[in-house]
């Protein structure tokens, strides 16, 4: 389960909208972009490490907290609040894996200021017209991964990451219509209340 979410590498290209081409965005454009996501609500796509596909709901509220929730019959979930990340493996009777949000590529666009300029944080910037691709990685801790993430232009929107986790393991996610700047409540990161809902 955990490679459910902490994985990735090669970036599957589908499911992006079709536009004209457009200059290469620099990254101080991304960061402030990503600085200005407080909130967000999206419908994801996922492509695991070993081909399958799962379908469901993400909320981002900036900083440090993120929810997947995975469309029925899948009742897997993974939750990042307080520093920690959980994921609830819904095929096991056993409490979550947890582990610090630091540890995993995720963190970099958790951040409370992201500011991909940060030397050797982009470890690759490239651009196919259509697209935007950052690589990046956290310069105190490569080990812990990279995530690549693709954004269309006019205007800036993220439209996918992949990320690879320091076992070498790939996720892909692809971003459906957002809804940005929503009202999210902090109990949907709460990972203990999470825990007491679903009996540990």
């Amino acid at each position: 389960m955990k490679k459910l979410l902490f994985g990735l590498c090669s970036i599957v290209m589908f499911a992006l909208p079709m536009q004209a081409a457009a200059e290469k965005l620099s990254l101080t454009e991304i960061s402030n972009y990503l600085n200005s996501l407080k909130t967000l609500q999206a419908e994801f796509t996922q492509i695991n490490d070993d081909g399958t596909i799962a379908t469901g709901d993400i909320l981002i509220r900036r900083p440090g907290r993120i929810r997947f929730e995975y469309d029925p019959p899948d009742k897997s979930l993974v939750v990042a609040g307080a520093g920690q990340v959980a994921v609830f493996d819904a095929k096991s009777n056993q409490p979550p894996e947890r582990f610090p949000l630091i540890r995993t590529p995720l963190n970099l666009i958790l951040a409370p200021n992201i500011d991909l300029r940060t030397a050797k944080m982009v470890v690759g910037h490239s651009s196919d017209a259509t697209t935007t691709t950052v690589v990046a990685q956290d310069p105190k801790y490569p080990e812990y991964g990279y995530i690549q993430l693709v954004f269309t232009a006019s205007p800036v929107e993220l439209r996918q990451w992949v990320v690879t986790d320091g076992a070498g393991g790939n996720t892909t996610l692809i971003l459906g219509d957002m809804k940005k700047g929503i009202s999210i409540r902090k109990a949907k990161f709460d990972i203990d209340a999470e825990l007491e809902s679903r009996g540990f």
